[in-house]
């Protein structure tokens, strides 16, 4: 973007934003047409009707901006902020996760619930069938467990089936997971998992969406919800899906982001692994353990160590060891990319070197 990277958000200019993201027929290709043609989004609100026309955007915008329903909407979400367990994250600022960043499509608001440190740490992607089978159910769990143990962050659409089980088992591990709605955090959906959502917030894990609070179920946001699952993780591994499932469309979404895709054989007969046989096919990585997954992702960490010290050291860590970074600092110090970085980070907290608080990463004094 051309924006000031980085310039702080005035509480008037965090009430335009909110107005603008209200706006019907306003995605985050229009809401970052917007900001670069007046600069701001209070700019933006204010500028005559002609100049919204001369950029090309639909005229329902242009009226909705000053509707009671679009300001009340914008008051509503601010009184919704002041509570301290509820953030809303935006793509200028340095709290915004900086995977998610690196897409093309990024949302320019997403809406936390919980903890949004976490959102920096390596996450991994698990996703599936609303009705899954049992034994893909357990399945789901297993894995989760053993790749919550192992330092990811588990992340999913906390949809009924593998996602449910992949979030729970990830609490029962005492690990982290962070669930991504399709409607507003205020019209949860589906309601059969309002306590799962509950206890991962209470748990220092997170939900949240870049959908309106008020945002209701629709159709067409959930493959919106699917990119930003994947865009999230380092990978998105599919446990069970029909080749009609949405998993898919997840899975065809981080190939496209440059994320691995990981798949889970079953049997032939079995028409809910039909999805993942379609995935082996075209290219996903074959699951049969966990260390499947790990080996693909050290693939990125083949990790050159400094020499020039007098104990031989990691290169993340000497720059930790001069100052605390984000993900996004760490990559563009060492010029490693970003999911590079974010696998060396798991290693480095799962051997106790380094640890993340509040989205920024401190090396471990021993």
């Amino acid at each position: 973007m051309s924006l000031t990277a980085f310039a702080p958000v005035s509480p008037a200019e965090l009430e335009a934003r909110l107005r603008l993201h209200r706006l019907p027929e306003l995605g985050p290709a229009r809401f970052k047409k917007l900001l670069e043609a007046f600069g701001s989004a209070s700019s933006a609100i204010a500028a005559p009707a002609s100049a919204w026309r001369a950029l090309g955007l639909p005229l329902a915008c242009s009226e909705a901006r000053r509707s009671s329903e679009v300001r009340d909407g914008a008051s509503h979400a601010l009184a919704w902020l002041e509570r301290p367990d509820q953030h809303l994250l935006m793509w200028d600022q340095p709290d915004y996760p900086a995977l998610l960043a690196e897409t093309s499509d990024a949302p320019p608001l997403v809406f936390v619930a919980g903890d949004p440190g976490i959102l920096e740490k390596p996450q991994l992607a698990m996703v599936g069938s609303r009705s899954a089978s049992r034994p893909g159910m357990d399945t789901a769990a297993a894995f989760s467990r053993s790749l919550a143990s192992a330092g990811f962050v588990i992340t999913s659409g906390l949809a009924l089936g593998i996602d449910a089980a992949a979030h729970q088992a990830a609490l029962d591990v005492g690990g982290q997971t962070v669930g991504v709605l399709g409607t507003g955090l205020e019209k949860f959906y589906p309601q059969r998992n309002r306590r799962l959502a509950d206890a991962m917030i209470a748990s220092g894990s997170a939900v949240l969406s870049e959908f309106p609070l008020d945002a209701g179920p629709s159709a067409s946001n959930f493959p919106r919800r699917n990119r930003i699952i994947s865009g999230l993780s380092l990978g998105v591994l599919v446990v069970e899906a029909s080749v009609a499932s949405g998993s898919l469309i997840t899975a065809r979404l981080a190939a496209e982001q440059g994320r691995e895709v990981y798949a889970i054989p079953g049997s032939i007969h079995h028409p809910g692994a039909r999805g993942c046989h379609q995935l082996i096919r075209d290219g996903a990585v074959l699951v049969e353990t966990i260390e499947h997954i790990l080996e693909a992702l050290r693939g990125w960490q083949q990790l050159p160590l400094c020499l020039d010290a007098p104990t031989v050291s990691h290169p993340l860590l000497e720059l930790l060891h001069a100052a605390p970074h984000t993900s996004q600092a760490l990559a563009d110090s060492s010029s490693w990319s970003l999911p590079k970085v974010l696998a060396a980070l798991t290693e480095l907290e799962m051997d106790g070197r380094a640890v993340c608080e509040n989205g920024r990463w401190f090396a471990r004094v021993s």
